[in-house]
């Protein structure tokens, strides 16, 4: 059965249907908190620093930056689903590649391999409910769209407990066998829940190749692998990398302005120019949490001299208020409100940060996570909203692979800030050193919610 001739008059978006969808999309998530409290136990298994386990972060997020809008087209060329599922089989295959890493670098291929798997599932499933959405005539499923980030949270919420558990109990590579079962339920929720694409044309080998842009993919790799390689050590900058990070970036704009089917749309880009301040908030608000997310619970190990299951109890209420807040604001699809609050959110928590030491009572630390809380669940919500009024059901695969693929920018962008402020291990003022970039970027954030006139009160 396609899923153009499903039955959706009554019930367009039954649990079946949906299920599988929010499994996959929040794969990432998960992952991102698991590792998040088994960084210091690599750390000490590899004989590696700090600021070298971040690049298991940096890994996923440089291969999602580039498969999330990648991911997308494919899936409209070849279909939702199957691209959706082919993602789920990559991370079941990551996980057994880090299971049994023999070395460091092992891990960094493991983590990449999530990061394209995962890469799938977020633009592949909002395709497939924007496609339920116009043919029932639903408008926004706001219900649907909020379940995706109350999905992710509740998931990241889970893996910070859940990882500090596998470690504690199985050791560091229990954070990567976890994928094992999480991609093969994934699989079989898929194959039974979610209607068959319709047959579509076989798309000659050729012009698949010229579809996908691959020379705009390398070139976007490439800008993103550069900025990385300059962003980990600013302490002791190599120019050379940002040389190449420049010449990559104006080789990408050449091209793209040029390619039949960019990779990277930048016309249409500049002509909506509220989906790019959309990119752009997201960009900074994921930024500033997962600065938060990953260093705070290096911080709380280190700095505070807490064991990875209790840190991972200390941040569970960061990720329960997120999804909390983003249950609220779904049901209503609000925008501008909740990106306000999300922005002065950042500014005051950032603020608190810089006032945290290693004496302090732990529930100001928790009080502090709840902040951010908040911060990750009104932006990721409202910004997916945001973001369905401002394409078209043609564009939404690609512009959602793009939306994600900024949180990842962000991500990498909090790798980097990690790096500079713990060059060996988590202090209070390297921690200090990141509040204030936090409180920076929450400043922004604001401003451009606050001097955007097209962002509306709410989605229609």
């Amino acid at each position: 059965m396609s899923l153009r001739t499903a039955k959706t008059t009554e019930r367009p978006f039954p649990a079946r249907f949906v299920a599988p969808l929010l499994w996959g999309s929040s794969l990432n998530p998960v992952n991102s908190s698991i590792i998040a409290t088994s960084l210091v136990a690599i750390a000490t298994a590899f004989g590696v620093s700090a600021g070298q386990t971040a690049t298991l972060v940096a890994a996923v997020y440089v291969a999602s930056a580039v498969a999330q809008p990648a991911m997308g087209r494919l899936g409209a060329q070849f279909g939702a689903r199957r691209v959706f599922l082919v993602g789920l089989g990559i991370v079941t295959i990551a996980g057994v590649v880090g299971a049994f890493a023999p070395t460091f670098g092992w891990l960094i291929v493991s983590r990449a391999l999530i990061g394209i798997g995962t890469a799938a599932g977020y633009p592949t499933a909002m395709a497939l409910i924007r496609a339920r959405a116009d043919e029932a005539g639903t408008g926004i499923p706001g219900s649907v769209l909020g379940g995706i980030s109350i999905a992710a949270q509740t998931t990241a919420a889970l893996g910070l407990p859940l990882g500090g558990l596998l470690v504690g109990v199985w050791g560091w590579p229990a954070a990567f066998a976890v994928n094992i079962p999480l991609g093969i339920v994934g699989i079989l929720m898929a194959v039974l829940w979610v209607p068959a694409d319709a047959p579509r044309e076989r798309t000659p080998l050729r012009g698949l190749v010229g579809a996908l842009d691959l020379l705009g993919m390398a070139l976007f790799a490439a800008a993103v692998i550069t900025l990385i390689a300059f962003l980990t050590d600013v302490r002791h900058p190599e120019w050379g990398y940002l040389a190449g990070f420049v010449v990559a970036v104006a080789a990408l704009a050449v091209w793209e302005l040029r390619a039949a089917h960019p990779f990277i749309d930048l016309r249409m880009l500049g002509r909506n120019r509220p989906l790019v301040r959309t990119y752009l908030r997201q960009a900074l608000a994921l930024m500033a949490s997962y600065t938060v997310l990953y260093g705070y619970v290096q911080w709380l190990e280190e700095g505070r001299g807490l064991p990875a299951s209790i840190s991972g109890l200390v941040m569970l209420p960061m990720s329960v208020v997120a999804a909390v807040g983003a249950g609220v604001i779904s049901r209503r699809a609000l925008v501008r409100g909740p990106l306000i609050v999300s922005g002065v959110g950042i500014i005051l928590g950032g603020a608190a940060l810089t006032l945290v030491s290693g004496g302090t009572n732990i529930l100001l630390l928790i009080g502090l996570s709840l902040v951010f809380g908040v911060v990750m669940g009104m932006t990721s919500t409202s910004n997916q909203a945001a973001l369905y009024t401002q394409t078209t059901a043609e564009q939404i695969g690609v512009a959602s692979g793009l939306a994600r693929t900024a949180s990842y920018l962000g991500a990498i962008f909090a790798s980097a800030l990690i790096a500079l402020a713990f060059p060996g291990h988590a202090t209070d003022s390297g921690l200090h050193t990141a509040a204030f970039v936090i409180v920076g970027a929450g400043v922004v954030v604001l401003l451009l919610v606050l001097l955007d006139r097209r962002l509306p009160w709410r989605g229609h």
